[in-house]
């Protein structure tokens, strides 16, 4: 990416108020099985988001999908919660900052902008739990780990921090991540 590039992106995102990121060859994106298997048997809300699995393309499709890509913005969200539920309502401020980021982008030239959410889509108080359904199809999108991503390996590969927490008091460190070509 040229620096002309880099430094109109940069301006995009400090714009909106979001300076932790890094811009990323898209290929260092790990998308990995085992991600769609503690979606499917780890997580309490399987089949009731209609941007997650299973209503989100198969692991081999999500491969296919970033390998479109050339170039993907990484952004870090440092954060502690009291309770865990606290999370949702910051997750769904902050992802509505970054759909306004993946739309500038957009319509500074790079017509592949696609933004992948820290947290599950919680645009809606209620979702609808499909994807045909949705009430909010041209703002929702998929967790990266909805599109099997393995979060810890991607972000390590950039120096970024990332840990299991172990409990409250500890920062937690979420991502979003934006595919820009």
């Amino acid at each position: 990416m040229s620096e002309l590039k880099w430094k109109q992106l940069e301006k995009i995102f400090c714009d909106h108020g979001f300076s932790d990121f890094k811009l990323v060859d898209a290929r260092d994106i790990v998308v990995s099985e085992w991600v769609r298997m503690k979606c499917m048997f780890g997580c309490s809300h399987y089949g009731k988001n209609g941007c997650c699995p299973p209503h989100v393309p198969s692991v081999p499709e999500c491969c296919a999908f970033f390998s479109e890509y050339t170039v993907a913005a990484i952004f870090r969200f440092e954060k502690i919660v009291e309770k865990p539920e606290k999370r949702f309502q910051w997750s769904k401020e902050v992802n509505e900052q970054l759909l306004k980021v993946e739309r500038d982008v957009f319509l500074a030239g790079y017509h592949k902008a696609f933004l992948l959410f820290m947290d599950e889509c919680r645009l809606c108080a209620k979702c609808a739990q499909s994807r045909l359904e949705c009430k909010n199809p041209k703002n929702a999108r998929p967790s990266i780990e909805a599109l099997a991503v393995d979060v810890f390996a991607t972000v390590r590969k950039q120096g970024l921090p990332i840990s299991v927490l172990s409990n409250l008091g500890q920062a937690m460190n979420r991502y979003a991540i934006l595919m820009v070509d």
